[in-house]
């Protein structure tokens, strides 16, 4: 009888295990099947960049309706008019320099201040934190103009254009945004979530608070400089009004005012060629992302279990 209801108790069990296996198959497939299409759906616009890209400007004009597939066989030869006619490798190589020194010295000052704002008491802390914070609100496009007059001819001789002046495009182009305000944030939650027990244990070996920073805090916020490197990258990348205000010389000039000046042909514009710009900009921070995104995802888990 006690083997009866053995055999009868694992019947039930193994059938209770592949209902429930169907019903998490079948949840799992209607959670699927939705997001690949919102995926999808998002995604068109970049793929059809990728489609007119490989086309010539003719074919992309008489391309109606609009369509993904076949691509065209001419992704080469625009590419090859960017790189030798437009100066695109030279734009790449200033826009990678510019956003990695803007990468490297924001996320050194952001920490710095991040330091102090969580381990040094002085007067007025949180009112300076506030009014960092509040720097958020000002967007760069209302400072253009006091900005081109601090590094023009008059005061700091950095621009290009001005003849008779000390000429440095890349520190007017570097030098205005090595602050972040977002990043001392970040900085500032991710060590008030550090145990004080370290704190008081590098205090007790005689540790220097740079000594602290460069042993113990540098090891346990690479998640978080990941996060913020990714942001100030792409947001370098991608400026676009501040080069095209301040910079006049070609060699000089930065990838986005190259995709926009790429496709200009006789006040025609080469759908073509413009596209196949867009894509060829966008390869960089597409690796970057690729490379740090699990970084990316841990560096905003801004809590004690992270």
């Amino acid at each position: 009888m006690t083997s009866t209801t053995n055999e009868y108790t694992q019947v039930q069990e193994t059938e209770t295990s592949m209902t429930t296996r169907r019903r998490r198959r079948r949840t799992r497939w209607e959670v699927h099947i939705p997001l690949v299409i919102i995926c999808l759906i998002v995604a068109l616009p970049a793929l059809y960049a990728v489609q007119v890209a490989t086309l010539e400007n003719v074919d992309a004009l008489e391309m109606n309706p609009p369509r993904l597939f076949p691509p065209g066989a001419d992704l080469g030869d625009n590419v090859e008019i960017l790189f030798d006619n437009r100066d695109f490798g030279t734009m790449l190589v200033n826009t990678a320099i510019v956003s990695l020194v803007v990468v490297v010295a924001k996320i050194g000052i952001a920490m710095l201040a991040g330091v102090a704002f969580v381990y040094f008491k002085f007067p007025g802390k949180w009112f300076l934190f506030f009014v960092i914070l509040l720097t958020l609100l000002m967007p760069t496009e209302i400072i253009l103009v006091p900005l081109f007059d601090l590094v023009g001819k008059e005061h700091l001789g950095w621009l290009s254009q001005q003849e008779g002046s000390a000429a440095n495009p890349r520190l007017a182009l570097t030098m205005p945004f090595i602050g972040t305000a977002i990043g001392v944030f970040l900085f500032r939650q991710h060590f008030s979530n550090i145990p004080r027990e370290l704190v008081e244990a590098a205090q007790i070996d005689g540790a220097s608070p740079l000594r602290f920073l460069y042993s113990i805090l540098l090891p346990m916020s690479w998640n978080v400089i990941a996060a913020l490197a990714i942001i100030q990258f792409i947001t370098m990348w991608h400026q676009y009004i501040w080069p095209k205000f301040i910079i006049s010389d070609p060699e000089d000039q930065m990838i986005q005012v190259g995709v926009r000046n790429a496709a200009g042909i006789s006040g025609t514009t080469d759908f073509g060629l413009l596209m196949a710009a867009g894509v060829v900009a966008s390869i960089p921070p597409v690796i970057i992302f690729v490379l740090l995104q699990k970084q990316f995802m841990n560096g905003f888990a801004l809590t004690r279990d992270k």
